[in-house]
């Protein structure tokens, strides 16, 4: 005599803004947790010839245990795998089905289980839902077979849409706490083991996050949907700065160049992303990373740079400062302004010329240098220990040859021999390392052109009072 058994479900808060798409989903959820827990072959969702859908598992089979709301130790200990760990996923879905007029039928080789309402044990005037345990009409059955009855198409394509496995959104970059998705539609998505369970309008990517922390945890004990940023911003973060691959960097960094517009996606606007797409960017291309200001004011260094083959990438003066002191994800120093000019500096090739190689023209014009020293103030000219000629300068970005230098670290000027054919072309580069040496400024600065007026008015100035430069100052003449 078949034996048939009433499973009281216990349902006492019903959520009444769930539609069937939310039933389907903690369903279709239930089978892919089976599916990686036992490692059987994916789940199949389709419809039958008479018009009912089908979701259907490969796994251990479903038992009437399972409608209790207690927490399964076997989900609690892989949390990377699954998206549920209670029952009352499950029993809300079938309120749901039962509150939508949908006929469920549950096969598995452990029985077949159907819902009516009864009253409840002992309690004639109470009416609740219960599941209905009849013996297995397949005792070999494999799996779980969830039969639906009163489905629309629409619903079943919602629900999978809450699913990664279905949704189509490409897989950029994973790592150790999930992945980077390219997203697919306006919105970003927030995915929590292949679940949707949040949308972003200003996010760069879409994520899939597979390790879960505490906050997250208890954000997904029920609902599932609508679940707050502060739940899942720490795993974003830890997932992006774990990138370094180009797919994902090109796009940090593109977005990165909106810094000046205002127009950043919310991830780059958390500093240690910024920083890390820096990083990813730096080891990927050949880029120098400028404040606003030294973009403006960086002058003729800053279009060397760019000539030299370097992208500008535009940072906040925040993270700027931080850089130099920084290595990318390839160990390699990261190149701000500074570390360019070093770089720029260093590059130089001479062929210094000495005094007895020069000739006697030569040497006349070069002497003026003592005359220039000895007229500006100690102050200007301190730092100066060296002024140098040399045959070769460095190939500048037009493919001429720079025609001086200061080096800072050395305390040197440097002037290209070709000056030395004329007392004007030798004062005027002189002068202009010179203003470089006291100021310490980039060609074309407001600060450099400042100290060059000055510098020259305060050498008009003393060379006016001095009867003894009438002679000097013919020269410029000749």
């Amino acid at each position: 005599m078949e034996v048939v058994r009433q499973f009281d479900l216990n349902i006492e808060k019903v959520l009444e803004h769930w539609n069937i798409a939310f039933a389907l989903r903690e369903i279709i959820a239930n089978a892919f947790d089976e599916h990686m827990l036992t490692k059987t072959i994916e789940p199949k969702i389709y419809k039958d010839e008479q018009g009912a859908w089908h979701i259907r598992d490969y796994g251990r089979g479903l038992r009437y245990e399972h409608f209790t709301q207690n927490e399964n130790k076997e989900k609690l200990k892989n949390p990377e795998l699954v998206i549920g760990k209670f029952g009352v996923g499950l029993k809300d879905a079938l309120a749901t089905f039962d509150r939508k007029k949908v006929h469920v039928l549950i096969r598995s080789r452990h029985a077949d289980i159907s819902m009516d309402k009864s009253h409840k044990h002992g309690f004639e005037d109470i009416v609740t839902l219960h599941a209905v345990v009849h013996p297995p009409s397949d005792p070999n059955f494999i799996g779980t077979d969830v039969i639906l009855i009163g489905i629309k198409d629409e619903d079943m394509y919602q629900a999978k849409d809450f699913f990664l496995h279905f949704s189509g959104d490409e897989v950029l970059e994973t790592l150790p706490y999930g992945s980077v998705l390219k997203p697919k539609k306006n919105h970003a998505r927030i995915y929590v083991n292949g679940l949707y369970v949040a949308e972003e309008e200003n996010f760069l990517f879409s994520y899939n996050i597979t390790s879960l922390n505490a906050a997250l945890r208890k954000a997904l004990n029920r609902e599932r949907t609508n679940v707050g940023r502060s739940a899942y911003t720490d795993r974003v973060k830890s997932i992006l700065l774990s990138c370094s691959s180009s797919s994902v960097a090109d796009k940090l960094a593109a977005d990165l160049k909106n810094f000046e517009t205002g127009h950043l996606h919310d991830e780059l606007q958390w500093t240690d992303v910024q920083i890390h797409a820096c990083k990813i960017l730096n080891a990927n291309e050949i880029v120098i990373f400028l404040t606003p200001d030294q973009l403006r004011n960086g002058g003729a260094l800053v279009t060397h740079a760019q000539n030299d083959g370097h992208r500008i990438v535009v940072v906040p003066d925040s993270i700027a400062h931080r850089l130099g002191n920084l290595q990318d994800i390839q160990g390699q120093p990261i190149l701000d302004l500074a570390g360019y000019r070093t770089e720029f500096n260093n590059s130089f090739e001479f062929r210094i010329v000495s005094l007895n190689q020069l000739s006697k023209t030569e040497q006349d014009v070069l002497a003026v240098k003592d005359v220039i020293i000895n007229w500006l103030p100690k102050s200007q000219t301190q730092n100066i220990k060296e002024i140098r000629i040399s045959e070769t300068m460095r190939v500048d970005y037009m493919g001429n040859e720079a025609l001086g230098l200061w080096e800072p670290l050395d305390q040197r000027i440097t002037i290209k021999r070709s000056q030395l054919g004329s007392v004007i072309d030798f004062s005027g580069t002189l002068l202009h390392e010179i203003t470089h040496a006291f100021t310490g400024a980039d060609d074309e600065s407001m600060e450099f052109e400042q100290g060059l007026t000055q510098l020259l008015g305060q050498l008009t100035s003393y060379s006016l009072k001095k009867e003894s430069t009438k002679g000097f100052w013919s020269l410029f003449r000749s």
